[in-house]
């Protein structure tokens, strides 16, 4: 004979144990009685849903690219730039102050805290008075005194070096989750050495002189190097590696009120 295993229930009284894995509870079956004392809450009941081995192939998640959208491209398509890494990532965008501040502002509204190393603390202040006085993902500091951000996963920093034509080496430099951007109004003659370690570069309009030499630099094919004298504010030829992009930045309603329209000169 096999006896029939018994559970105690919570007065200590032997009672039929449930059922196996899939087996629905009797009226008299405990956890039927524990639903009903408030013990778990009964989920929703659906249908199982299957696909064939054929149809496997048409199933996809749309998958795009993670970041802050600097612009469109040449055919009209959103251009995003992926700032927050867990690797170091230096940016030089030899430009004008326009752009730096606009990437800024959309990184802040990613979720970045961003730093400002500056030497024109006044060309920022109107964006900080904006974003809460530093309260709110923007500081500005003094040209070597970014104090170290203590950048993590959870919270990426950007930190953005307005410090004229010749930027000091930087206290603070990129890391895991703390990219840097240098922003250089012309070809300077530190930007050899900015150029060597950036794994991004962005470029404006500059002069024939300067877009010969930095089309050296940067191994550009001769149409962008004739291009880049022509260039219209707010277009930037995007460098990184062997890949180049034109990019359009087009300011949002909010952005052209607190910085005004797109433009290479400050």
């Amino acid at each position: 004979m096999t006896a029939t295993p018994t559970t105690t229930t919570r007065t200590g009284a032997p009672e039929p144990s449930p059922g196996p894995p899939g087996t629905p509870a009797t009226s008299d079956s405990p956890g039927r009685r524990l639903l009903r004392a408030g013990f778990g809450l009964v989920g929703p009941r659906h249908a199982r849903h299957s696909v064939s081995v054929e149809q496997l192939g048409a199933l996809a998640l749309p998958i795009g690219d993670d970041g802050v959208v600097i612009g469109v491209d040449a055919e009209g398509r959103p251009a995003v730039l992926g700032l927050n890494r867990p690797t170091p990532y230096d940016v030089v965008l030899i430009g004008g102050l326009w752009t730096a501040q606009v990437l800024a502002l959309r990184a802040a509204a990613t979720g970045a805290r961003v730093a400002v190393e500056t030497g024109r603390p006044q060309a920022w202040a109107q964006m900080v008075h904006a974003m809460g006085g530093g309260q709110n993902g923007l500081a500005v500091y003094e040209v070597g005194r970014v104090p170290p951000q203590g950048a993590s996963a959870g919270t990426p920093v950007l930190v953005v070096r307005d410090c004229g034509m010749r930027p000091p080496r930087g206290r603070v430099a990129s890391g895991p989750w703390q990219a840097v951007l240098t922003l250089l109004p012309y070809l300077s003659p530190v930007a050899p050495r900015l150029l060597r370690q950036a794994r991004l570069v962005g470029v404006q309009r500059i002069s024939p002189d300067e877009s010969a030499e930095l089309g050296r630099a940067l191994a550009l094919p001769r149409a962008d190097v004739d291009a880049l004298p022509t260039l219209a504010d707010g277009f930037t030829l995007w460098c990184a590696d062997r890949d180049r992009q034109y990019v359009m930045t087009q300011p949002t309603d909010a952005e052209i009120g607190l910085l005004g329209t797109p433009r290479r000169m400050d």
